[in-house]
């Protein structure tokens, strides 16, 4: 069971990493940060959805008292992330967005000790040093990155809402939901939430212009929503949350990663050394003590 976590989590930080390789591709065609958002979320609420009338209805089955733990992974955790994610990129660079994102780990830890008395020891603070640092490595942080209190700000509220998913779905499963139920209501919510602030004449307009984007938009929803989320889930029912949360650190790896072999990006020694970090990280979460 604990194997089957830890392959589900690594697999979904994977399949996370592949999302700048599907969102160039939407970008290109005339979408937006937002517009992206949305139909990713959209579509991978109708797969989850589909899956689970085909083969578990069962799973559609939530108490009304439970509500708020979906309210929390769909709306103040994923939608509420992808604005400041999205508003942050106005203020400052990428580079500088994704490591302030992936603050997160520092977060889950944090709320994880107090509320769900998980406990802190040696392995978890090291894997979380060395996972963040190769984060920043990674990303290339330093040199001409544009600077501002309110990227900062709003950087830093990514990777705050970014880690109340660990935190909501910690509860949801103490509730007895599992990975499809909580992914399912996870984006029925935040695609509701959604819709309000997309343009979704942009996304009509692109589509018209070019029927091929419905296949980047169903690569988009699958590869990097339906995939990963359920994977994620499915990782938190056989782990704890800050252990979870430090093991996704491997997208920005698998983001670096395309960017050289399908973008023809460069890769610094630093960026080599920061992909060794966050191995090294997930190693020493997994070292049993003799």
């Amino acid at each position: 069971m604990k194997n089957k976590g830890l392959v589900a989590v690594l697999a979904a930080g994977t399949f996370w990493g592949t999302m700048g390789f599907f969102a160039r591709s939407l970008y290109s065609a005339g979408f937006g940060p937002l517009e992206v958002a949305q139909t990713r979320i959209t579509t991978g609420l109708i797969l989850v959805g589909l899956y689970i009338l085909l083969f578990n209805r069962s799973q559609f089955k939530v108490k009304l008292k439970d509500i708020w733990c979906f309210l929390g992974t769909g709306i103040v955790s994923l939608l509420l992330f992808s604005v400041c994610y999205f508003s942050a990129l106005n203020y400052t660079s990428l580079a500088v967005a994704a490591i302030l994102l992936y603050t997160a780990p520092f977060f889950v830890m944090i709320m994880s000790l107090v509320l769900f008395k998980e406990k802190m020891n040696g392995k978890k603070v090291l894997a979380l040093i060395l996972a963040f640092s190769g984060c920043v490595l990674v990303s290339g942080v330093g040199g001409d990155e544009k600077f501002s209190w309110i990227g900062i700000l709003l950087g830093l509220g990514s990777g705050f809402f970014y880690a109340l998913y660990s935190i909501f779905g910690r509860y949801a499963i103490n509730r007895g939901y599992g990975a499809w139920t909580m992914t399912f209501y996870t984006f029925l919510f935040c695609s509701i939430g959604c819709a309000f602030l997309c343009d979704w004449q942009v996304i009509g307009a692109s589509v018209q212009a070019d029927s091929s984007v419905l296949l980047w938009v169903l690569g988009l929803g699958f590869v990097t929503a339906f995939l990963p989320y359920v994977l994620y889930s499915t990782g938190l029912e056989n782990m704890e949350s800050s252990k979870a949360s430090i093991l996704a650190s491997v997208e920005p790896v698998v983001s670096a990663l395309f960017g050289v072999f399908v973008f023809h990006e460069t890769m610094t020694l630093l960026g080599v050394l920061g992909i060794l970090m966050v191995l090294g990280a997930i190693v020493v979460l997994n070292v049993k003590r003799k």
